[in-house]
């Protein structure tokens, strides 16, 4: 492309800990333009518009030309590039938040397959420009974003019907059963027993239909999803840690601190100091 640009937007605060934007924004790569490699705290995806670039993860090259899409997880190594006769023009949606493991589980993605080609690229992209045109600092601006946040998680639902039809089936039911049990329990005592219990299958069954449809574990889907939640409430509240430890389903504060650091890189202490330091510098 001749022209290169690039608009971002970028939320410096949010209320809303159930699905949060972190940032949005649209850009015309110059050629062999590369981000990483490195990590994001969120999930990341982009959308391209235009031309050609790679991407990057579990050591694995993708080739991304128009109407593709891809994912990126928190915590994921990723590299992207534009590319040098082609450069790509994308546009891209940063989020999370406590509900984002449950939304981002019933798009086109897995951990084996992380882009996705659209089969209706015009929808999903006007749902994520809504998302760019909706940016602002006031509260009204930051409901908008979310609001088309969820119409873009839609249209990708939809595209996910669309590649797998029979994604109704009970396996990915019992998945979608199981990954409600988790979000309205995981602050108690549960194991995995618990859950397949709930959702109507042997442990072994579970653990196959979660590698499948998700691409992880049960034990590592609640674990990541009690951490995440940890996550919010460092960021969000102003409990002590070992008050944090107990909301999100560990009883024991030395081994939430284990379990913390092996999933984030850092103890939950120090993770609270490095937002502390950037709260103070803002």
């Amino acid at each position: 492309m001749s022209n290169t640009y690039k608009q971002s937007f970028k939320q410096s605060y949010t209320d809303n800990v159930e699905l949060s934007i972190f940032n949005c924004g649209l850009q015309s790569c110059e050629r062999g333009y590369t981000w990483g490699p490195g990590v994001r705290d969120h999930y990341l995806i982009h959308y391209v518009a235009n031309g050609k670039g790679t991407y990057t993860v579990n050591h694995t090259v993708y080739e991304l030309h128009s109407g593709d899409i891809f994912l990126a997880k928190p915590s994921q190594l990723i590299t992207y590039s534009a590319d040098q006769d082609d450069p790509w023009e994308y546009y891209w949606v940063g989020f999370n938040g406590a509900c984002a493991n449950k939304l981002v589980a019933q798009l086109p993605f897995r951990d084996t397959r992380p882009v996705h080609h659209c089969k209706n690229p015009e929808n999903v992209k006007k749902a994520l420009f809504d998302i760019f045109l909706s940016r602002g600092p006031n509260p009204r601006n930051e409901a908008l974003m979310v609001g088309y946040l969820y119409l873009f998680i839609a249209e990708l639902m939809q595209e996910a019907q669309e590649l797998e039809p029979h994604t109704s089936n009970s396996s990915s039911q019992y998945v979608l059963n199981a990954i409600k049990y988790i979000q309205f329990n995981y602050s108690h005592d549960i194991s995995i027993d618990d859950i397949s219990k709930a959702v109507g299958v042997s442990r072994s069954h579970l653990y196959r239909v979660f590698m499948s449809n998700v691409g992880q574990s049960p034990i590592d889907y609640l674990t990541n999803y009690r951490i995440n939640e940890a996550c919010v409430l460092l960021r969000e509240s102003h409990l002590s840690i070992a008050e944090i430890a107990v909301s999100v389903g560990f009883f024991d504060q030395f081994y939430f601190s284990r379990v913390f650091k092996k999933n984030k890189g850092v103890p939950p202490s120090k993770y609270l100091g490095t937002l502390n330091k950037e709260k103070a510098a803002e």
